[in-house]
């Protein structure tokens, strides 16, 4: 194995899975060999990771039949159709229910090779290698898997936990700077909701983590993947606490959908979201002025947009309406009660509401 590679276990009770994470694990045979099963595999990739990433990969798998799915890059493939090109390649090369997937990409990769895997032949095993930042400490760790509709994000998927997460650190070093920033969005999500102690870590280490410094970014993916393994261990199906990690995604899903998922990175929607959701805190008397205030400057020092584009209140209303966390016809919302503390509530002023939307949404 790799060296200086460590491991964040996801103990889920009934089962458990291991995040590894280091510099060099893709070419790394005995990484491959210890958390990958099987001898048919179909590695799921995009047009921009696979040139970069997939022969280093195959070489970390001799003796196996690996198959390929290419599939275009771009949260706006992330439907139904991609989806099915997936599922052509594993019947076409005749993969029975020991195959696994590897999903060798971002989120967008991860999310449509986890879902095709928890419905072939009823399910079959996958493991993700994330290659983005974002991925690294967020959607490749806790199992939620799907694709997008046009009536909002996420809408159609499954809970399919990986068998295992392999974080390569080096693939960061390769990363365009914008979706750098996109994915310390989520890192710094984690110190708003969780850990007031991260959180005055990550304002010291800004700079730092945009300069990519690789001892700051694996603190910072470590960190992330104990705290999102935390949380998810705990509520596996997203039935109470876990619903804390949205923090700003119902208000960053309405603008990724309302743009049809091509204005706005994920982690881009999500930091504005998260002004959002700080704002409407401190409208509800959560926490002060200065709270929010500082929700913002953070995300603007990350270089991150914090200004939503004016698609319209009654528009975000609707799209908001649509969001997995509406029960009874209640918009549940992740809130602020303070840094490190968040809470999921689905009673709150209306008003305050509505008027958030027409101040940030117009």
């Amino acid at each position: 194995m790799s060296g200086a590679a460590f491991t964040v276990d996801v103990d889920l009770g009934l089962s458990r899975y291991p995040i590894t994470i280091g510099a060099g694990l893709i070419g790394d045979a005995d990484v491959f060999r210890a958390l990958v099963p099987g001898v048919d595999l179909l590695v799921v990739t995009n047009t921009t990771v696979g040139p970069l990433y997939l022969e280093p990969l195959r070489a970390a798998l001799p003796g196996r039949r690996v198959a390929e799915c290419v599939l275009p890059d771009g949260e706006e493939h992330k439907t139904q159709a991609t989806l099915g090109a997936v599922f052509d390649v594993l019947v076409s090369q005749r993969f029975n229910r020991d195959a696994v997937l590897l999903a060798l990409g971002g989120g967008v990769i991860g999310d449509i090779a986890g879902f095709a895997a928890a419905c072939y032949q009823r399910g079959i095993g996958f493991v993700q290698v994330p290659t983005t930042l974002l991925a690294q400490v967020d959607s490749s760790v806790g199992g939620k898997t799907g694709v997008n509709h046009p009536g909002g994000k996420n809408l159609i998927g499954a809970f399919h936990q990986p068998l295992a997460v392999i974080a390569d650190t080096a693939t960061l070093s390769t990363l365009p700077d914008r979706e750098l920033r996109a994915g310390l969005a989520e890192v710094i999500k984690y110190g708003f909701i969780c850990d007031p102690v991260f959180l005055e870590w990550l304002d010291e280490n800004l700079a730092n983590l945009l300069a990519r410094d690789p001892a700051a970014l694996t603190h910072a993916i470590a960190r992330s993947c104990e705290i999102k393994a935390g949380v998810v261990a705990g509520d596996e199906r997203e039935r109470g606490r876990r619903a804390i990690l949205n923090f700003g995604h119902t208000f960053g899903h309405a603008i990724e959908a309302a743009t049809g998922f091509t204005s706005y990175l994920h982690g881009e929607a999500v930091a504005i979201g998260m002004v959002v959701a700080a704002d409407l805190s401190h409208r509800l008397g959560l926490i002060d002025a200065s709270g929010a205030q500082r929700v913002k400057d953070m995300l603007a020092r990350a270089q991150l947009p914090t200004a939503a584009p004016r698609i319209g209140a009654k528009r975000t209303a609707e799209l908001m309406a649509m969001d997995k966390k509406v029960l009874g016809g209640s918009v549940r919302l992740v809130l602020l009660e303070g840094f490190g503390k968040a809470v999921v509530s689905g009673r709150y002023d209306a008003r305050a509401l509505e008027a958030t939307l027409a101040e940030h949404f117009g």
